[in-house]
């Protein structure tokens, strides 16, 4: 090398024409010291002093030769940076290194600089590396300020900084000289140099700056432990964060410093990220120019090639020679039952990650395009499998995987190859994890045998008699021979939907159905539930149905497997079993008496449906949910009458409270609602009257309400609330909820004024009122169960019957209330 060709010459020269040189040599040192962050040796006390003492004079001698030891090793970096720059004039002058030293003070006289700034430039010259980029950047952003030359002061300070890693010995002495040298100058206190490993955890490798035991505290940060570096790792760009008390994750040092700034930058080279330079501010940080910036990216990727070179080695000093770990993770791909390929990453000239050569295919595995695995192995992972280069594809996950060490799993991911340049796609189950310089991928195909055995396997396992799958993606239904013999149907007839199970039951299983399809195919879980099947031979069988649904990682909704069990001899034990438990438990009996007594009235008055009205173009349907539990009966109304003025009574409510209360004081509002309607009054009138009568002739009942009158013949709807939420409108297949009218709840006060207004219907449009039971959740607020209710609403539906299951099914209310609906649809 010229540098170390011009320091030993120099210090065996002739020193006749060594004098100038060493003048100057040692005229740098204090530049030197200074420009490393030496501190100048403060002056002794005057004699008689406190000093005068043994003690005083040993304090003085201890702090001196500690200034001394300080201002030596800045010297000893100045000498570094004076030699290298020597032997880069050696090199271009054809000189000795007496000359060149000689020319290096006289250039550094003629251009008015220190001949440690001259140095460093004629440094950043000759390597024209990242350093030389964040030193001319410095410059030039600094360019036109006074000639204390800070852009010169900054390159000395990281060529120093630069000199000192490369010599040290570990890590820690290149956290300590980048603290030092480099960012302390920058009102930096802290420095930690992270070191990724092969799973995503993090390992101090070197601190500075922090207190005493805190490295000991920060030495190890396991997989998945959100931090400031762990950040930074993940999503591989700096992270800056301006004040951990505001924003920031815990890291090293937070306790002393709770309100300081973080900057924490990947290391990297090659595309494979080694760790993480994180640099701590005691005090908030604010916006750093581009010059800094970069200065922080160029002391990364010095780090990044410290941590390469500087990592733990656990070769033996004896014995035979370890196997590599590419072979052994060769025999590993070959231990394993799925298709496995072990990937070595290729980098380009200026290092950054360009594809995978596939350094090893096991036995297991089989080309889509039905080449012969010598085909295959050794050749380059994205010419081999051109469409793996996707966006979303596979190599994204794997240069991300070789970057961060993190692993990657996917339970349902899309493998897309070429064969004869037709793209044929398989669902697969995929595993990427990093294994020092290599990838091992490997993956699972879903086949046709597999999904079948496993439907079969699921069938066995819960004890069904007849089994199924739905799937939702294709449309498919797959149904075993002993399900059709269970329904009583034909082969030839196909299989029934599972959304078309009401048809096949008995009326009054309705509400148990739809609640297990909403568990099954809305909330996605797994759920079961017992009816009655009738089969069209006109035999009735009492049936368990269990199933669960199949998502995907999005929760998307993929299928649903599931059996049929005929339990109708356990059904009548059961029921024996029942009567059994309601004779010994006498006490309980009068309480359930008391909900039966109530959910009989609610029945008897509002069944789940009720016949259409007899009313000329206009078709009617309701529906009617009781709650979740017997005891929470409540109050929920809904009417629907053709007066005789043949306008249409439409109202739903609810009466607050629940059990027989609730329940009759219903009565009472639905019947007096009818009284009132035929006086002739408008919506608004009516709902004074029967606030009066809620208010006056009740004990205490406060309810809500909706009540509607529609005009056959000019399709017009007058209509008025109290307290209640809105009716919905549906026309041209859009969902809107109609104005919200001002009107206070029912029995509040004793005198109140209801307002009203009117619309005319359109051929086709839907009017929706119901009561909050549809809508209502604990964990939303009800503008957003609205907004659902809408789109839900708008879907397209062949029958205003359908309309109403749909919205039933796919509700999301959770407080187990009673629901009522009653719908109008014009025609």
């Amino acid at each position: 090398m010229p540098a170390a060709e011009g320091s030993s010459t120099d210090l065996s020269g002739d020193p006749s024409r060594d004098d100038e040189p060493r003048r100057h040599a040692a005229a740098e040192s204090l530049p030197a010291a200074e420009a490393a962050g030496g501190d100048v040796i403060p002056a002794a006390e005057p004699p008689g002093g406190p000093l005068a003492s043994p003690v005083g004079r040993l304090a003085v001698t201890v702090e001196r030769l500690r200034h001394e030891v300080q201002a030596a090793h800045a010297a000893a970096d100045g000498r570094a940076l004076m030699d290298l720059a020597k032997g880069v004039l050696v090199e271009r002058l054809h000189c000795g290194p007496a000359e060149a030293a000689r020319q290096l003070a006289e250039l550094a006289e003629q251009s008015a600089m220190t001949p440690l700034e001259l140095a460093v430039d004629i440094i950043n010259q000759a390597a024209r590396d990242r350093l030389t980029e964040v030193a001319v950047d410095f410059a030039t952003a600094v360019r036109g300020t006074p000639p204390a030359a800070p852009a010169a002061v900054s390159a000395v300070r990281l060529r120093t900084a630069e000199s000192s890693a490369l010599a040290a010995e570990d890590t820690q002495a290149v956290a300590d000289s980048l603290l030092q040298h480099a960012l302390e100058p920058l009102g930096a206190t802290g420095v930690a140099i992270w070191a990724a490993g092969a799973d995503g955890s993090l390992t101090l490798a070197g601190s500075s700056g922090f207190p005493e035991g805190e490295a000991e505290r920060w030495c190890y940060v396991p997989p998945g432990v959100a931090t400031v570096a762990r950040t930074a790792l993940t999503e591989r760009r700096p992270e800056w964060i301006r004040s951990l008390a505001a924003s920031g994750p815990p890291s090293i040092g937070r306790t002393h410093h709770p309100d300081g700034g973080r900057v924490a930058v990947p290391t990297g080279v090659g595309g494979r990220i080694h760790g993480v330079l994180e640099i701590c501010w005691p005090t908030p940080l604010v916006p750093q120019p581009p010059a800094v910036v970069r200065q922080f990216e160029a002391l990364a990727e010095l780090c990044a090639h410290t941590l390469e070179i500087h990592s733990p080695s656990t070769l033996p000093l004896d014995g035979p020679p370890p196997r590599s770990g590419l072979s052994e993770l060769a025999d590993l791909a070959d231990s394993l039952y799925d298709p496995t390929l072990v990937l070595t990453p290729q980098v380009d000239d200026t290092g950054h990650l360009t594809d995978f050569r596939i350094h090893h295919v096991n036995h297991r595995f089989r080309d889509p395009a039905g080449r012969p695995r010598s085909t295959v192995d050794g050749a380059l992972l994205l010419e081999a499998y051109p469409l793996a280069a996707d966006e979303n594809g596979l190599f994204s996950h794997l240069e991300r995987v070789y970057a961060t060490g993190e692993p990657f799993r996917a339970g349902h991911m899309t493998l897309t190859a070429l064969v004869d340049q037709v793209p044929l796609s398989s669902v697969a189950e995929v595993s990427m994890t990093r294994h020092g310089d290599s990838v091992l991928l490997i993956w699972r195909i879903e086949d046709e045998m597999a999904r079948l055995a496993n439907l079969l396997e699921h069938a066995q396992r819960l004890g069904r008699i007849g089994g199924f799958e739905e799937n939702f993606v294709t449309g498919e239904i797959t149904w075993n021979s002993q399900l059709f013999a269970l329904y009583g149907r034909a082969e030839t007839d196909g299989p029934a939907p599972v959304e078309e199970l009401r048809a096949h039951a008995h009326p009054d299983d309705a509400v148990t159905i739809g609640r297990f399809l909403r568990t099954v195919l809305h909330h996605r879980k797994p759920a079961s539930a017992a009816f009655r099947l009738l089969r069209p031979d006109g035999v009735t069988r009492h049936i368990r149905v269990v199933a669960e649904p199949v998502v995907d990682i999005d929760d998307s909704l993929l299928a649903v497997r599931g059996a049929y069990q005929d339990v109708s001899a356990q059904h009548w034990t059961e029921v024996a079993l029942a009567a059994t438990r309601d004779q010994l438990a006498h006490s309980e009996q009068q309480s359930a008496e008391r909900n039966r007594l109530a959910l009989q009235l609610q029945q008897a008055i509002m069944p789940s449906t009720a016949a259409p009205l007899d009313a000329p173009g206009l078709r009617t349907a309701v529906r009617y949910r009781p709650a979740e539990t017997d005891h929470l009966v409540g109050g929920d109304w809904y009417d629907a009458v053709v007066l005789p003025s043949k306008h249409i009574l439409l109202s739903v409510g609810d009466v607050a409270g629940h059990g027989i209360e609730a329940a009759t004081s219903m009565v009472v509002l639905r019947n007096a609602l009818r009284g009132l309607a035929v006086t002739g009054a408008g919506p608004a009138q009516l709902l004074s009257w029967l606030n009066s009568v809620a208010h006056h002739l009740s004990d205490s009942v406060t309810a809500t309400a909706v009540c509607a009158l529609y005009d056959p013949s000019s399709r017009v709807l007058r209509w008025a609330r109290a307290g209640h939420l809105p009716p919905v409108l549906v026309r041209d297949g859009q969902a809107t909820t109609l104005p919200l009218l001002k009107g206070l709840l029912l029995g509040a006060a004793s005198d109140i004024t209801y307002q009203e207004e009117e619309m005319r219907l359109e051929i086709g449009d839907t009017l929706l009122m119901y009561t909050d039971g549809l809508v209502e959740r604990r964990d939303r607020s009800m503008e957003e169960s609205l907004k659902h209710l809408l789109v839900t609403a708008s879907a397209k539906k062949t029958t205003l019957d359908q309309r109403l299951d749909h919205l039933l099914t796919y509700s999301r209310s959770d407080t187990d209330d009673d629901t009522c609906i009653i719908s109008i649809e014009v025609m």
